[in-house]
């Protein structure tokens, strides 16, 4: 019989197909349809640092007596950051009760700052795990790569102290130097990370002379990005890993696994065709299982890492030769 279950963090998935943090996980309805179509947890749709702050700044603006009511200012800013959390521990409390697969909270953060307050409220409400999506962006040119750097240990350092459920990091692979980064990040007490985030993209609209967001859904040809640094990184960080980006199918689930990621993330794929879309991912898996003889994931999962294959070399190769240089 074959076993589709698998450990990422320390958690029981029933499948290694997680539902990455997204609009369609920001409902009860959504996350019951995905635990019926075989989804082995869910990352709930991110509480975003900045919109918290953003949405109460929002708020007072809008308000013409503002300036003459400055009491008004700390009540719209507590009620509009206490409504968003609200909530938000309200969908991890009514996702636990729906489902009985892991709910993982979604923290988009850029500070180590005042929402750390919240996380504390997030495991009391239930949530499995958490999951920190970080990115600065490294465009201040008076801040060095170091100093870029440290906001991520010190978001960790606060975040692990302040919580005892697992906690994992969303990454860029925007980094001088990934893979001693990533082993870094590995010591700080997190179980988990994920490879990796997706950005907003910019586009302009000549006419309307707006900006606007271009390349929002992955396609299949991301995936050999994630791919790479998994199959080179899985042996060496002490974390579990999982895969985001590009996955689109059961194959590309199935070449994830065999790289070393103890689970991948799906998003854009579902929603380009809906939920029903992971039961068809995972019956590839099994039907691939079935045919090279494999009843559970532990027998194959990292046996293409670079510890293992055969050609470990061709992970690191960055410059086409073959297709390029006439060579057949």
């Amino acid at each position: 019989m074959i076993n589709l279950s698998t450990t990422y963090m320390g958690l029981k998935l029933k499948s290694p197909i997680i539902i990455g943090s997204s609009g369609l996980t920001n409902s009860v309805e959504n996350i019951k349809e995905a635990a019926r179509n075989g989804a082995g947890a869910v990352v709930l749709k991110s509480l975003f640092e900045e919109q918290i702050n953003h949405a109460s700044s929002h708020t007072i603006l809008q308000n013409e007596h503002a300036n003459y009511y400055p009491e008004a200012e700390d009540y719209i800013r507590n009620y509009t950051r206490e409504n968003d959390v609200t909530n938000y521990l309200r969908l991890i409390r009514e996702s636990k009760m729906a489902v009985d697969i892991p709910i993982i909270a979604s923290i988009n953060c850029v500070t180590s700052a005042e929402w750390i307050q919240f996380a504390s409220s997030i495991e009391e409400a239930g949530a499995d795990a958490i999951e920190l999506n970080i990115f600065v962006l490294p465009s201040d040119p008076h801040m060095n790569s170091e100093q870029n750097e440290k906001i991520y240990f010190d978001i960790l350092e606060k975040i692990t102290k302040t919580v005892k459920i697992p906690v994992s990091v969303k990454i860029s692979y925007y980094f001088s130097s990934l893979s001693k980064m990533a082993l870094k990040l590995s010591w700080t007490g997190i179980k988990g990370m994920v490879m990796f985030n997706r950005f907003f993209s910019p586009d302009i609209d000549i006419d309307k002379f707006e900006i606007k967001a271009t390349n929002v859904f992955s396609h299949p040809g991301e995936l050999a990005v994630s791919l790479r640094w998994i199959a080179m990184l899985s042996t060496k960080v002490h974390c579990d890993l999982a895969a985001s980006t590009g996955i689109h199918d059961g194959k590309s689930v199935i070449k994830q696994l065999l790289a070393g990621a103890r689970a991948v993330q799906v998003a854009s794929i579902i929603y380009k065709k809906g939920f029903s879309e992971v039961g068809l991912m995972l019956k590839e898996l099994e039907t691939w299982m079935e045919q090279h003889n494999y009843t559970s994931l532990e027998q194959f999962i990292g046996r293409m890492s670079v510890k293992e294959a055969d050609n470990p070399a061709a992970y690191e190769r960055v410059q086409f030769m073959k297709h390029f240089s006439g060579i057949e």
